[in-house]
């Protein structure tokens, strides 16, 4: 039953965002929904703020008044677009610390026939928990995949992969140029 209740949430955060629901400024304020499941991410986090210049992720900030963020977070299909799994595109919403360790992982939506035994499983998205983005992140290596579930599983590993470490770049680019 509470699984049912997660995955509302979830609906009901995919469809604010597919329908625009959020502010169209470069930096705007979550919509609910949005902030309760990044509050499951980044906890420590007192306020929570969308950016959509460059690539669209949200910040996560200490205080009210901090100007510096503690954390990020992105759904994997506006980062990585273009990958794909055995029928379509898997949304998780993916946090990390400005450190690069990753936070946490949530999987909002997929149609993958193989869901239920392989990305939907607690233990798939745990083992993302407090890895760093410099670490290999490959199916096979450091991540298990259920066999019959391969395709699935490397496609969510990818987009998780190359979504953290592309905020990653932004995110140090942008501190370079801003001393």
């Amino acid at each position: 039953m509470r699984s049912a209740g997660r995955c509302r949430s979830f609906i009901a955060l995919a469809l604010g965002l597919l329908l625009g629901g959020l502010s169209t400024g470069a930096r705007a304020q979550p919509r609910w929904a949005d902030e309760a499941a990044l509050r499951r991410l980044v906890p420590q986090a007192a306020r929570f703020e969308l950016v959509e210049t460059g690539s669209r992720h949200f910040r996560a900030y200490a205080s009210a008044e901090d100007s510096r963020p503690i954390g990020f977070a992105f759904f994997t299909t506006e980062l990585t677009p273009r990958i794909y799994a055995y029928k379509g595109r898997i949304t998780m919403l993916v946090g990390l610390d400005v450190a690069g360790s990753l936070l946490g992982v949530e999987v909002v939506h997929h149609y993958e026939p193989f869901g239920y035994f392989s990305i939907d499983r607690p233990d798939f998205v745990e083992q993302f928990n407090t890895r760093q983005i410099l670490d290999p992140l490959e199916v096979g290596v450091d991540i298990d995949a259920v066999s019959r579930a391969t395709i699935t599983v490397e496609a969510a590993t990818r987009a998780i992969r190359q979504g953290a470490r592309q905020l990653a770049r932004e995110f140090l680019a942008e501190q370079a140029s801003n001393p």
